[in-house]
């Protein structure tokens, strides 16, 4: 490729508007790889976790046991902190109310705000992945129409046209739609991937949360009984 045909060179000598929209692009590219690589490590981390905690849990372990190794762990994640809200709130309930339904609502209410927080830190950035995979390849397309409008005028003070002079013009005005496309592409993918993986956790710890309630209804409905039979017999 001839030297003033060069990516270099048409970036170089591009009007200052095309150069601001691929400055644009390439800094949106750029906050949006920061932005994939550290997703992609936190939900790899989030379902590792998630994997482990599960195992812990359905592996016979006492409930309060369980619930001081998640307190000291450094980073809880996930299902761990649906865990320790569901079990905190259980406890203090169950020392205010003997109805199993008045303590499983507030139990339930407790894990789906957890639930609702985790969903937060799951899902944060990725509006801005979407933004960028919806909207570059618009400001790309600006910026090469805005090139060739520039490439027309600097045309029309031409006394003979020819392809060799309206040429470099229109170049330097499609790298623009290309760093547009650039940006956007690898955008969605990993949006609609990270949505998907999102979900997907979303659902487990509902799932999860669901579970948990079963066993903390039947703990609740069995230490109501036992106040039941305690008083009964203090009757007698």
């Amino acid at each position: 490729m001839n030297q003033s045909m060069s990516i270099f060179s048409l970036i170089a000598n591009a009007s200052f508007v095309v150069q601001l929209v691929m400055l644009m692009l390439v800094a949106a590219s750029v906050i949006s790889w920061v932005i994939i690589v550290q997703r992609w490590r936190l939900l790899a981390a989030t379902k590792e976790q998630f994997d482990a905690f599960e195992e812990r849990f359905w592996s016979g372990v006492d409930l309060n046991q369980l619930y001081k190794e998640c307190q000291q762990n450094p980073e809880p994640m996930g299902a761990e902190n649906v865990f320790t809200a569901g079990l905190k709130e259980f406890g203090k309930l169950r020392q205010q109310a003997d109805e199993p339904d008045a303590i499983m609502e507030g139990t339930q209410r407790a894990m789906r705000i957890a639930i609702s927080r985790e969903t937060e830190v799951l899902e944060h950035h990725l509006p801005f992945l979407a933004t960028v995979g919806s909207t570059s390849p618009y400001i790309g397309l600006f910026g090469t129409v805005w090139g060739i409008m520039h490439a027309f005028q600097g045309l029309a003070i031409v006394k003979q046209a020819t392809i060799a002079s309206v040429a470099p013009g229109i170049s330097e005005a499609l790298v623009a739609t290309a760093m547009g496309l650039l940006a956007a592409i690898p955008a969605v993918i990993f949006y609609n991937r990270f949505s998907s993986r999102v979900d997907q956790m979303v659902a487990n710890m509902q799932t999860f949360g669901e579970e948990f309630s079963s066993i903390l209804y039947r703990q609740a409905h069995r230490l109501k009984q036992q106040k039941d039979s305690s008083a009964q017999g203090e009757g007698q």
